[in-house]
Parts: structure tokens; sequence; C-alpha cells
């Protein structure tokens, strides 16, 4: 694998969820319901890791308050 394919800005949504502790079709069904950020490149649904790492955030600042 090469850096540039390691280095990737997107990952996929089961491996959004698996960070999450989520299944497949927990990952899907979250991803749908738009708790995980997506974005569509026709069929295909990638998280971009940015919108992910801002989720987190926003997400851990509203449980600190």
């Amino acid at each position: 694998m090469t850096k540039e394919q390691t280095d990737s800005v997107v990952m996929t949504v089961p491996e959004a969820g698996a960070k999450l502790g989520l299944g497949r079709n927990a990952s899907y069904e979250a991803a749908a319901r738009g708790e995980i950020p997506t974005i569509r490149f026709g069929k295909l649904l990638k998280v971009p890791k940015e919108a992910f790492a801002r989720m987190l955030e926003t997400t851990r600042k509203g449980q600190a308050a």
C-alpha cells in the first residue's frame, strides 16, 4: 500500500462505525439517520475523516457541559 492510499481523507461507513463500537448494519443505520456524517459518490457512501472528528469533538463538548 502506498503512502497516498494510507492518507485517505475518507473512510467507509463500517470503519467509522467500528470506531464507535457499532457493527456493520448499525453503522449504516446511524449514517441513514444522519448520526454519522457521510458523502455520496453515486452509490458509494463514504465518511469524511474531518467531519467525523468534528462530530466526535462536538459530542464531547456537549457532554462536558
